[in-house]
């Protein structure tokens, strides 16, 4: 798919499961796992999705998913699979390397965004993307180097303390533009300062949703997570976007989705759903 300067591709950096309950939030686990089957441990399928722009000047990449530093029982408890797909294995099919990438774009810094940063190497973290310049949110960055005890799990230092020790990270205020033709968005429901990046040219608009609907599943107004900080903002602040996503036929980009990449979006008159799914890159 081409929008604008870019060629997007749909990059699948791993597999990996949560818990139904905590992704679905006050959503009754009847309802919930009609559309999204859960294990013997109430785990849900999922996967990590990057989406990677090319175009003369940049190739970027936004957020890098779970990553490789895990240890074998983490990796157990969150099912955790490279073997099947992972990050460097889906640049490869398209032609591209790690050291081709110029920018990562952060959304933020939860573990299973921005695992893929940094690996470790003979004991050693090192950059993945050694030639890029990493963004991140000022008002992210502040919230992941000073959790609250409820936000301490899902940030992970490691994914970034080597990209500031060398100078990689540049820092992001508020709404500002800093990619070439990408506007920028901003929630606050799921987590502080969470970056949603915004593609678009006079025939396509795509939108990287992230974890304001991580799935397709999450499309309805009351479907959020219990990982949320402000579950109730979450609802309001797809109320405010999904009208605009809605009359102006975007694309929504899904993070977590094992099945659908990309969707337009529908209103029934009563609940938002998927209205056409849409294939970024075979």
């Amino acid at each position: 798919m081409q929008i604008g300067p870019y060629k997007l591709y749909s990059i699948e950096t791993s597999e990996f499961a949560l818990d139904g309950g905590a992704m679905f939030g006050i959503i009754p686990k009847p309802l919930w796992e009609k559309e999204v089957p859960a294990d013997d441990k109430n785990r849900i399928q999922m996967v990590t999705r990057s989406l990677l722009l090319v175009s003369e000047e940049n190739k970027i990449i936004i957020d890098t998913g779970n990553g490789s530093k895990w240890q074998e029982k983490f990796k157990d408890i969150y099912k955790i699979d490279l073997e099947n797909l992972n990050l460097e294995r889906s640049l490869g099919i398209y032609g591209f390397t790690p050291e081709d990438i110029t920018d990562v774009y952060c959304t933020h810094l939860h573990f299973d965004h921005v695992g893929g940063n940094t690996k470790i190497v003979n004991g050693k973290l090192e950059p993945v993307f050694p030639n890029a310049t990493y963004w991140v949110q000022t008002e992210n960055w502040d919230l992941a180097n000073s959790p609250s005890e409820k936000d301490a799990g899902s940030f992970m230092s490691a994914d970034w303390s080597v990209l500031l020790e060398n100078n990689m990270i540049h820092f992001v205020d508020g709404k500002e533009s800093f990619l070439p033709e990408i506007d920028n968005h901003l929630t606050y429901g799921h987590t502080i300062g969470l970056m949603h990046p915004i593609i678009g040219d006079s025939t396509n608009k795509l939108i990287y949703m992230a974890d304001l609907i991580p799935m397709a599943a999450h499309i309805p107004l009351p479907w959020v997570m219990a990982y949320d900080i402000h579950p109730a903002l979450t609802v309001q602040e797809k109320g405010e976007i999904l009208p605009t996503i809605v009359d102006e036929d975007w694309i929504i980009f899904f993070e977590h989705d094992p099945v659908h990449q990309a969707a337009t979006v529908q209103f029934d008159g009563k609940h938002y759903r998927l209205k056409d799914s849409v294939i970024i890159s075979a």
